[in-house]
């Protein structure tokens, strides 16, 4: 398989590395196809990754985290995701869950929740979107009243990766007047009264990952479970998209390079016309234009990342990471079918999946459209 040269910060990020190629390799590449085939959630197997120590990489070790640079983290989300990009993102979306409490909870929340949070036993979920608003999130309609001490939440969320398989729902939810400023966030456990999560959707690609809808229905969640104060709901949650973004980024360019590695593979042992086909120029152009856009994305991420580590603005270089990125692997997953030709258009080979599964990375976590306003409207600012 081609090889990528990293540069790591330290030695113990390459020891990491390591074991993510490791596990990745033995743990979790022979049993994808089938759990993707079978729609079937992983769980022992993230559970795996949780007792080492792969679900709490950027967060503190105060708290039972590996307090990794982000640069890290992400390349080993890349690698998690040239194996099995289902894995990568879950492994994504549960370190976006943990974001509010990590950044925004108070001293005494970190103290009692995140350990378990981030530890690997419990898996988190992020309920921002609604089924009349996923882009519009400003406008959520979402509705939490305060009771006592209690909220009481109504309401539907959308597209919720995780549903009815989290341990934990970060909720965004209408505590005050309209507008962003009027948004909270409650950190509800699996079991509180009201949340139900609905019938799962069928998705495209993510086979193995459950997306569905949760409804609240009256739901009880004590006032003790609001992260931050309120109103400041829609700045945590655009806080923590913009880690997320990077996060799907990093699953973009390890599925992209997985697709490549493959179809590279194929086109050094498919004979035609008396030669290789990798030799064919026609073929071998195509490949060449995919390895280089990998290693654009890579280079993108790797120096939003290192903003994001410095303590420094990053959210615009996150939203070009993300963009970029997810583009390239959709157009690197589909020209992987291409070198394949009728091979790759059967799920006997890989690629197939792969192609499904890069359509929804330019979705999530802000649809690319979203991102080029995003970019936009920093150039018009000044």
């Amino acid at each position: 398989m081609p090889s990528v040269t990293r540069l790591l910060p330290t030695p113990e990020a390459h020891d990491l590395l390591e074991l993510t190629r490791e596990i990745a390799d033995k743990e979790l590449a022979p049993h994808a196809d089938d759990f993707e085939a079978r729609g079937e959630f992983p769980r022992e197997l993230i559970r795996t990754l949780g007792r080492s120590g792969l679900l709490g990489l950027p967060y503190s070790a105060e708290y039972g985290g590996a307090e990794q640079p982000y640069e890290v983290y992400l390349q080993v989300l890349e690698i998690l995701a040239s194996r099995w990009v289902g894995i990568a993102e879950t492994v994504s979306v549960h370190t976006l869950a943990c974001y509010p409490l990590a950044h925004h909870g108070t001293a005494a929340q970190r103290e009692r929740w995140l350990p378990d949070l981030i530890g690997g036993e419990l898996l988190g979920a992020y309920c921002l979107s609604e089924p009349a608003g996923g882009s519009d999130a400003a406008n959520l309609t979402t509705k939490a009243t305060r009771d006592g001490d209690a909220y009481r939440v109504s309401g539907t969320k959308a597209w919720i990766t995780h549903a009815g398989v989290a341990d934990f729902y970060n909720v965004f939810c209408r505590t005050g007047g309209p507008g962003p400023k009027g948004i909270s966030c409650l950190l509800a456990p699996a079991d509180t009264p009201g949340l139900h999560p609905q019938t799962r959707e069928k998705t495209m690609g993510l086979r193995s990952s459950p997306v569905a809808q949760i409804a609240f229905d009256d739901a009880v969640v004590p006032a003790e479970r609001l992260v931050g104060g309120e109103g400041e709901g829609f700045r945590i949650a655009m806080g923590a998209l913009d880690s997320g973004r990077l996060g799907i980024a990093a699953c973009a360019i390890g599925l992209a390079q997985g697709a490549l590695d493959y179809a590279v593979n194929y086109a050094r042992e498919r004979v035609q016309f008396g030669k290789p086909i990798i030799d064919l120029q026609g073929l071998g152009f195509m490949l060449a234009d995919s390895a280089t856009q990998i290693s654009a994305a890579r280079a993108l991420m790797l120096h939003a990342a290192r903003l994001r580590d410095a303590g420094l603005p990053y959210s615009i270089e996150a939203a070009k990471t993300k963009l970029f990125a997810t583009d390239m692997a959709m157009q690197v997953a589909t020209d992987a079918v291409q070198v394949l030709g009728g091979a790759g258009y059967v799920a006997d080979h890989p690629v197939e999946r792969y192609f499904r599964e890069a359509k929804v990375l330019q979705i999530v976590e802000g649809t690319n459209q979203i991102q080029r306003m995003v970019i936009a409207r920093s150039l018009a600012k000044d």
